[in-house]
């Protein structure tokens, strides 16, 4: 089949998904899909399908493609900036050290692991077909016993105290209104039923895309002798009078101990001050000036000139990270809308874009992790005390804010910092996978067609959240982490699936991996390979002034 025609025949498949649907909100499995995006980004000469009978309009520019975008999750430096990097190296022996570790290291644990889970895996499959059939085996030998001492009940007694399983909750009166079945089959069901009883009850089963735990992927939850270690460090660290912010970021590149995060990303972002007598006041005064802002402006949010800002941020809400039910309640959303509301009318050349209240949850997560020790994706916030509940929405209010400050050209008028991005993404791939490059070229895969949802949501919809946080560990020590460093992050990201991405030979199979990476198993050793990837390839290409001309 021609290119053409892999291409009519992707977006004619995928015309009836519906963005915004749980199915396509959580980017990491489910990643949104907007054929009309890509329709319009499909190169001159190229035609996609027609929704009427006339020829669609193509978008000659960026502006044109971002005003008939009405999704931005969908849709998916200067060589002077890029420079300045290099002279802002971040202790390079440590992390260099780290990274080259980590990666001789990364194919023994691996292979390991999955040796440990196909054998982890049978056992259980063994171990439950073993209790099915002793469990029915001990239903047949009561049901002997009790026919042979003529403990049988008579079909005209009545099942009053007994609910049966094939009727959804209604009683039944006698065995004539039961379903037709052998003993051996009432005896099994009944056996069953017994069971569900006795099982306690328990919370919602969270996938494992959507779980939060610190851990890596092998699932061990006790505190290693090197972790424990690092751990005092921090806390040796913190627990001076001026925090040494240097040594902190040095010591944070690596990842950051979940009990010592909290308080560690408000210093890194620049929200709390490194003299430690200081921070109390200016704790008090920030969240102070933030309620301030929301007695003063969020009764606007119904204003003809802030509605339609509102509507966008009610909508969006809900379908932030849907599979956990931390974010499916209703006195966290009201939270988001609060922050996201007075986030926008304070800086208008922006305003609300979509993709922007998936940077909210990091910050709430790390920041409600300071008053729980249980995990968080079940956690009900409502048994927080009502000023904690506060301190953790001021806090992620400022943090995100200082983040976005930082990036805030990606979704000003026409986005041109995505813009930017995109395009150093796409020359420096030529640079360093030549093959990936020319392969996406010979399919006519379009860079912008992924990678501007990976700039514009730091790649929070292509990994799981529990990943974003320990990425989010090194954006914040990395000197410039959210902008410059993740150009590097991306690009190993694309060339870490290179495999993937040659094996696909057309148009619609490029589109569809590329927007469904499997990162649904991924931990912290896998966010820790990336991360040392990333290093590398800006280490090599930063002091490079041609790197992104050929």
């Amino acid at each position: 089949m021609s290119s053409d025609g892999n291409k009519k025949q992707f977006w004619k498949r995928n015309a009836a998904k519906v963005p915004g649907s749980i199915q396509h909100v959580y980017g990491a499995q489910h990643p949104p899909f907007d054929p009309l995006l890509h329709a319009n980004l499909i190169k001159a000469g190229n035609k996609p399908p027609p929704a009427t009978p006339g020829k669609p309009k193509k978008a000659t520019t960026f502006q044109e493609f971002e005003s008939i975008t009405s999704d931005a999750w969908d849709v998916g430096d200067d060589d002077d900036e890029l420079l300045a990097m290099a002279a802002q190296n971040l202790n390079i022996e440590v992390v260099m050290e780290t990274a080259n570790k980590v990666i001789e290291n990364h194919s023994k644990q691996q292979e390991k692991q999955r040796q440990d889970d196909t054998t982890e895996v049978e056992q259980r499959e063994e171990d439950t077909q073993e209790e099915v059939a002793e469990d029915e085996e001990e239903d047949e030998e009561d049901e002997e016993d009790r026919v042979e001492e003529g403990d049988v009940t008579s079909p005209e007694v009545s099942f009053a105290s007994q609910s049966s399983p094939y009727t959804d909750g209604r009683l039944v009166k006698s065995h004539s209104e039961a379903p037709i079945g052998s003993p051996k089959d009432a005896a099994g069901e009944r056996a069953a039923l017994h069971r569900q009883r006795s099982l306690p009850h328990r919370p919602p089963v969270i996938p494992l895309v959507a779980r939060m735990a610190d851990q890596n992927t092998s699932g061990t939850p006790a505190m290693t002798e090197r972790e424990a270690s690092r751990l005092d460090k921090f806390k040796q660290l913190l627990a001076g009078p001026n925090t040494d912010l240097e040594e902190l970021r040095k010591l944070s590149w690596s990842g950051i101990p979940r009990q010592v995060r909290p308080i560690t990303w408000k210093l890194l972002s620049g929200y709390l001050p490194a003299n430690a007598e200081r921070r109390e006041s200016v704790l008090q005064r920030k969240r102070q000036e933030y309620f301030g802002f929301i007695q003063q402006y969020y009764d606007s949010r119904n204003d003809e000139h802030h509605q339609d800002t509102y509507r966008q941020i009610h909508i969006d809400i809900p379908r932030t990270n849907p599979l956990i039910p931390l974010f499916q309640q209703a006195s966290v959303q009201e939270i988001f809308e609060r922050i996201l509301f007075i986030w926008a009318i304070r800086h208008p050349a922006s305003g609300y874009v979509q993709g922007i209240n998936d940077l909210v949850t990091p910050f709430f997560v790390v920041y409600v992790f300071e008053y729980i020790e249980e995990e968080v994706e079940n956690f009900d916030v409502s048994s927080l005390q009502e000023e904690a509940l506060r301190n953790i929405e001021a806090d992620s209010f400022w943090c995100m804010s200082k983040l976005l400050d930082g990036i805030q050209d990606n979704y000003t008028f026409a986005q041109p910092g995505i813009q930017r991005k995109v395009k150093a993404l796409e020359e420096l791939v030529s640079r360093i996978d030549e093959s990936v490059h020319r392969h996406m070229q010979h399919y006519e895969v379009e860079y912008l067609q992924f990678a501007f949802r990976w700039m514009n949501n730091l790649l929070m919809r292509e990994l799981p959240l529990r990943c974003t946080i320990r990425l989010w560990d090194t954006y914040q020590a990395e000197p410039e982490g959210f902008s410059h460093f993740h150009l590097y992050v991306c690009a190993a990201f694309l060339v870490r699936w290179r495999k993937e991405i040659l094996e696909e030979r057309d148009f619609q199979g490029l589109m569809i991996l590329l927007q469904n990476l499997p990162t649904m198993h991924w931990g912290n050793e896998e966010v820790s390979v990336l991360l040392a990837e990333a290093y590398r390839l800006k280490f090599a290409f930063a002091d490079a002034p041609n790197h992104y001309k050929r």
